[in-house]
């Protein structure tokens, strides 16, 4: 009997790399939540923040949970990070709006899907849209190519949200993340 299962292609210790990047960052502008929903380009910095003190990791059923959450998180005095893919984007563009007019700082990553060598064509929409829609929606946007500059970028980014009350995200190109695929396998 054979079924399909989701593998990722990166180079072993890729993600570990960059996502250490990332965290450091998230530790330095004093992110006290991650609103998540479950996403292998994120799984190393979902688990870095569940394992973190001072960092409170939330699963959410879909991203737009994530900005109420935040915005809610805000007003508490604790900052917070949305992590999520380029495909959970059209899912938020009602609460934007929200961020918009509330003037509350968002500061959101997101993996992209969709970019050159996607194997599924479902996230090719939504995936070339994604920059666009954000910044439609009042949002600056930041593409990163080189996963050197994630944690740097992150940091610059987070804080202009947060000093500012504005939304923010930083895109990380799909060759950084690694790239999906439906590999068969055999099972018994």
């Amino acid at each position: 009997m054979s079924s399909k299962k989701a593998q990722i292609g990166m180079a072993p210790g890729a993600q570990q790399y960059w996502a250490n990047d990332i965290f450091a960052a998230l530790q330095e502008l004093g992110v006290r939540q991650a609103a998540y929903v479950p996403d292998a380009g994120h799984a190393t910095l979902i688990d870095l923040c569940r394992d973190a003190a001072k960092i409170r990791a939330i699963p959410l059923s879909t991203e737009e949970e994530g900005i109420a959450l935040l915005a809610g998180a805000w007003l508490g005095g604790e900052p917070g990070v949305l992590l999520m893919q380029s495909s959970g984007v059209g899912n938020c563009i009602n609460m934007l709006a929200m961020v918009r007019e509330c003037r509350f700082p968002l500061l959101m990553l997101i993996t992209m899907r969709g970019q050159s060598g996607e194997f599924n064509p479902w996230q090719v929409p939504m995936g070339q849209a994604t920059a666009g829609v954000l910044r439609e929606m009042g949002v600056l946007v930041h593409a990163v190519e080189d996963s050197a500059q994630l944690g740097a970028t992150v940091a610059a980014v987070g804080k202009q949200a947060f000093d500012t009350n504005g939304a923010a995200a930083v895109l990380i190109a799909q060759h950084i993340v690694g790239f999906k695929s439906f590999a068969a396998q055999e099972t018994g």
